[in-house]
């Protein structure tokens, strides 16, 4: 797990061994067991994460009670809270492991320390929100330019693990389809290229 933490210090910043030895020794990592909620809706957030193994779904409930997944973090994604420095706010997404995972957890109210004593943090936390962020906004134009199909078809080039690390109606509801559509579409997309 090293090994992945200085992979990204090393991407992102300057330091030295030492340095990044430092910064993980002082890091919270904890494993968390499949079906523990990291936050719920309407909770206030004070915690954000990173994914060193494990499969980590969002969703949110409507007043209805339907669930509609909105993203899967797995190794190596980074988990960003925005608006948790606003008074009042609350999640507007519940963040549950889908499998046993491990995972940096850091403490919002502490970030600002974390920052002061490892200054070049602050930029490689900045910059993974960066990439992260332009990744969701391809993300998201990809999706709403294509048909459904073409979204199953981009996952199983993106992220291919996720068609067999996720429950089938958890996937659908990501893709924004029926568990019923998914279903014949796998099966199609299958049939072509068996």
């Amino acid at each position: 797990m090293n090994e992945i933490l200085k992979k990204y210090m090393s991407r992102f910043t300057t330091l030295q061994e030492a340095e990044q030895q430092a910064i993980i020794d002082s890091l919270d990592i904890a494993e968390v067991k499949k079906g523990t909620d990291l936050l719920r809706q309407g909770d206030t957030p004070t915690k954000c994460y990173f994914v060193l193994q494990g499969c980590i779904r969002q969703y949110s409930l409507d007043e209805m009670g339907k669930e509609t997944t909105s993203n899967f973090y797995t190794e190596e994604q980074a988990i960003s809270l925005f608006n948790h420095d606003k008074e009042a706010t609350f999640s507007a997404y519940t963040f549950t492991s889908l499998e046993d995972s491990i995972l940096v957890v850091g403490d919002l109210d502490q970030e600002e320390e974390m920052y002061n004593k490892h200054n070049q943090l602050e930029t490689m936390t900045r910059k993974m929100m960066e990439e992260a962020f332009g990744q969701a906004q391809d993300n998201f134009a990809t999706f709403i330019s294509l048909s459904p199909e073409e979204r199953y078809q981009s996952v199983l080039v993106k992220q291919p693990t996720l068609i067999h690390r996720v429950p089938q109606h958890q996937l659908a509801s990501y893709l924004g389809m029926t568990p019923e559509s998914l279903s014949r579409i796998k099966k199609r997309v299958d049939n072509r290229t068996s």
